[in-house]
């Protein structure tokens, strides 16, 4: 497996890529399936986007439209119908999707980052494997300019047996998040898979630092429950008041009524 770089103003960026997908010489205008209105330009924009693919964030170099706001990543855009072999996951052949699984009221989450597939995937039909497009950019051993050493992505099980040890603290975000590691072998320094990817998908390059973080469908349907509950309660109350005033209105004919058949009689 050879070791191929990206090259990005001012920065090398080294990764040992699997057969495909690979950086390189891409046409400059393109039509894609995802958008067949208008041909898609390769543009360089330092600001913030989110890829109409795979629906993550995204700077600088892009496939953008420029008669409306569809943009794509580059690697999302010439992404392949299949990766034969990845180093992240070599037992099966994994098969490009558009769509997320379906199912649930939960999106399937990325194996590698851990943050949910909301739209492009590589998936594996034999196992419950998937991985982002920008994620199938990474391997198992990759060196970034903000640390001199390479790192090696540590093993599952050494998360989930050790996941709140201090060292697994970022060296970038310096915070804790769920998700595969990267470790120097070297000294201690540990990078998050998901802070690696902002260094494939141009956030780092482009300086962002913050992105806001993106609703989620559990946090979306517990907000619209509340408001179906707040409206019911609400329709509750009216009718508790509607009902209310209407024994008012009643028991005050009634009464009338029937003082004035007093006076009568």
């Amino acid at each position: 497996m050879a070791t191929s770089t990206l090259n990005v103003p001012n920065k090398l960026f080294s990764f040992e890529f699997p057969s495909s997908p690979q950086p390189g010489d891409h046409p400059e205008k393109m039509f894609h399936f995802g958008h067949h209105q208008h041909p898609l330009a390769k543009v360089q924009l330092r600001e913030l986007f989110t890829c109409a693919g795979c629906k993550e964030y995204g700077a600088g170099k892009r496939f953008a439209c420029q008669q409306c706001n569809f943009q794509l990543h580059e690697f999302c855009a010439f992404s392949p119908p299949s990766l034969k072999t990845h180093p992240l996951h070599g037992q099966h052949q994994l098969h490009f999707h558009s769509k997320p699984k379906q199912g649930g009221i939960l999106w399937a989450k990325c194996d590698i980052c851990w943050k949910p597939v909301k739209g492009f995937t590589f998936r594996c039909s034999a196992c419950s494997f998937q991985m982002h497009p920008c994620c199938a950019m990474l391997s198992t051993q990759v060196s970034f300019p903000v640390h001199p050493h390479s790192l090696k992505l540590l093993p599952t099980i050494a998360l989930s047996s050790g996941g709140d040890h201090p060292g697994f603290v970022c060296g970038e975000c310096k915070r804790k998040k769920s998700g595969r590691v990267y470790r120097c072998t070297v000294c201690d320094y540990h990078l998050h898979a998901v802070c690696a990817k902002n260094m494939i998908n141009g956030l780092e390059d482009n300086g962002i630092k913050v992105v806001p973080e993106k609703p989620s469908m559990l946090g979306a349907a517990a907000r619209v429950a509340s408001l179906v509950i707040v409206e019911f309660i609400g329709g509750l109350f009216e009718g508790i008041g509607e009902s209310v005033g209407q024994v008012l209105v009643q028991d005050i004919g009634i009464g009338r009524c029937v003082s004035r058949r007093r006076r009568i009689e």
